[in-house]
C-alpha cells in the first residue's frame, strides 16, 4: 500500500499569498477586491500591510482558504494581471 500524497491531498489549507507593487493609495484596495472575488470569506482586517525601507513600494499580505491548485491558479492569474501589482508569492 503506498503512503505516496498527491497535491490535491494538500487542499483545503491556509495559504498565505504576499502581493507587492508601488506604495500608491488605489494598491491596496485594487488587491483587496481581487483576493475578495476569490475568496469572499476575507475581511480588509486579515490583510497586513508593510511599506518598503524607502516607502516606494508596498507588500500585502493574507491568509486565504486555499481549495485547490485552480482556485489559487487563478487568483495568482488575477494578481499578475493587475498593472499594480509588481510581484506575487
Amino acid at each position: 500500500m503506498s503512503s505516496e500524497n498527491t497535491l490535491e491531498d494538500l487542499f483545503p489549507c491556509a495559504f498565505p499569498v504576499k502581493v507587492m507593487g508601488a506604495a500608491v493609495p488605489e494598491f491596496q484596495q485594487r488587491v483587496q477586491e481581487i483576493v475578495r472575488r476569490h475568496a469572499p470569506e476575507v475581511q480588509e482586517a486579515d490583510f497586513t500591510t508593510r511599506s518598503s525601507r524607502g516607502g516606494r513600494y508596498c507588500a500585502l499580505t493574507v491568509v486565504v482558504q486555499a481549495r485547490s491548485r485552480e482556485h489559487m491558479d487563478a487568483l495568482y492569474r488575477d494578481l499578475s494581471a493587475c498593472e499594480l501589482v509588481t510581484m506575487t508569492l
